[in-house]
């Protein structure tokens, strides 16, 4: 449908995100009509253009010529008028309905009926932006992600009256700038902005019952899962401005699913103005220089020893992995239960440290399941023994016992985080959340299992997509994981997906590639 060869691509919008499809565009050898009614965002654009453009050219070593080359394709419109030879025009302008749907029935009266129109949204459907074109069958969505040139994928939206054949045009001109392009269908967030509403709710649903604090929850996020940044450190990269009001939007365009659902503490620091970095105070405080000031760990304890029981784990070989770790630390583990130890009258019996090994459960759950004396019990989460440890505490764990189980496993040089007692640590609620919501937009068509994996990688940076995630823990313990959440909040965002449920009943991949929903 597009001669690459001949075609014009017209941009509006001269912003961050214009400018950087500009960039693409003309790195990649098409010509590009760069509109704004700004003259100073069209003098800003053709700096930051250029500037780009040389940065790559010094990275992949070619010369300053070639930066010549490409801005001499580059030109620059005060009026929509200059946008008539275009073949292709994206919109890149400010996120509101009524300007998006003024602009494009302007557009359609200078361009040729022939053109493909795109709207570049985040949060709004492709098909109500388009509903008032006279011809919708020619208007999709193209979804860049900031920075662009950085940024290496797009989503493809077809909207409701989207002719299949302008679907294909899209993901052609995508892969022609250098992109990955995803299909997405016409959902609120299609697909990454979707998969990304577990990350930053969860965590903010654990700091709201007071599990732990913002830095810590980033840490084992960070480290013990390897996601890049913490979810509140994102939140004040982005700005609370910005996501707040995008979580609150795909929160009431869903009718208030409950796995969406927005919390109290980003709208109270929004109204109080404490945005992230560009306020210069967030979840963290920030230097003059804008760095990030990070709170100091608690310095590690002096510890009395005691001797040290392990329970249980659901998982093979994750006790054994444990007892190995407190074997190489020199603790002094006793094999007989602590209630055997009890009935025995050892004396050690009311001091032995109990470390148990929950898998979606609480400690405090898990103690009275163990019947274990809750004074002396912690829980270690024993699916993610690397980077960082976290220990659970039960709401009666004595000091003596936290202190000599934190002592034991950093012995080896591991971090160890100490949490309040919580069903699933961190680790398995946020990677549970995950796994779920990406599940239930396969469930409903919106990607296919390997198109939300590609784009949550390349769109959110996570060290995994959501079912490589899954299949990592194994469906049946992320099951294990929601069902614990579940049965301790009775609260319906922590359902299974139906996607979830039978494939862990089945036994099979959550991207298994011949099973149907």
């Amino acid at each position: 449908m597009l001669n690459f060869s001949t075609m014009t691509l017209g941009i509006v919008g001269g912003g961050l995100m214009g400018r950087g499809i500009a960039q693409i565009a003309l790195a990649a050898g098409l010509p590009v009509v760069l509109f704004d009614q700004r003259e100073e965002a069209l003098a800003l654009a053709h700096a930051e253009i250029d500037k780009g453009l040389r940065r790559q050219a010094h990275k992949e070593g070619h010369s300053a010529d070639s930066v010549e080359r490409h801005m001499s394709r580059l030109t620059l419109a005060g009026r929509l008028q200059d946008l008539a030879p275009c073949q292709v025009v994206i919109e890149a302008i400010v996120e509101s309905l009524a300007a998006k749907r003024s602009l494009f029935e302007q557009i359609e009266d200078i361009v040729a009926t022939t053109a493909v129109l795109a709207t570049n949204t985040s949060s709004l459907l492709v098909t109500e932006v388009g509903a008032r074109c006279r011809h919708p069958e020619r208007f999709g969505g193209l979804h860049f992600f900031s920075p662009v040139p950085r940024m290496k994928i797009a989503e493809v939206i077809g909207g409701a009256r989207t002719a299949p054949a302008v679907v294909d045009a899209l993901e052609a001109l995508t892969r022609k700038l250098g992109h990955h392009p995803v299909r997405a269908r016409d959902t609120p967030g299609f697909i990454v902005n979707h998969a990304g509403r577990a990350y930053g709710p969860e965590s903010l649903r654990i700091a709201s019952e007071q599990i732990a604090d913002f830095a810590t929850i980033d840490r084992v996020l960070r480290e013990a899962c390897g996601f890049k940044m913490g979810p509140f450190e994102l939140f004040d990269l982005t700005g609370l401005d910005i996501s707040h009001p995008a979580g609150e939007s795909i929160y009431h365009q869903f009718y208030e699913e409950p796995r969406f659902r927005p919390s109290p503490i980003t709208r109270l620091r929004l109204a109080g103005g404490l945005l992230g970095r560009k306020s210069g105070s967030g979840f963290y405080a920030y230097d003059a220089e804008g760095l990030r000031i990070d709170p100091p760990e608690s310095v590690m304890p002096d510890a009395a020893d005691m001797p040290v029981w392990v329970g249980p784990c659901e998982i093979p070989g994750k006790r054994v992995a444990v007892l190995a770790l407190l074997e190489r630390a020199g603790a002094a583990i006793v094999n007989d239960s602590p209630a055997a130890l009890r009935s025995a009258g050892q004396a050690c019996a009311a001091d032995a440290l109990c470390i148990l090994l929950p898998i979606g459960d609480d400690a405090t759950q898990a103690s009275v399941q163990a019947k274990v004396d809750a004074r002396w019990t912690v829980a270690l989460d024993p699916l993610f023994l690397k980077g960082r440890r976290t220990l659970m505490l039960t709401p009666l764990t004595d000091n003596a016992a936290r202190d000599l189980a934190r002592r034991l496993l950093s012995a080896d040089g591991t971090n160890v985080a100490v949490i309040n007692d919580s069903p699933g640590f961190i680790a398995q609620r946020v990677c549970a959340a995950i796994v779920n919501v990406a599940c239930d937009m396969a469930q409903q068509g919106i990607a296919s299992p390997a198109d939300i994996d590609q784009a949550v990688r390349l769109g959110l940076g996570y060290p995994k997509g959501p079912f490589e995630l899954g299949d990592h823990l194994g469906a049946t313990v992320v099951m294990r994981i929601l069902d614990g959440l579940y049965m301790r909040y009775r609260d319906p965002r922590y359902r299974p997906s139906p996607w979830l449920s039978r494939r862990a009943a089945l036994g099979i991949s959550l991207a298994h590639p011949d099973a149907r929903g």
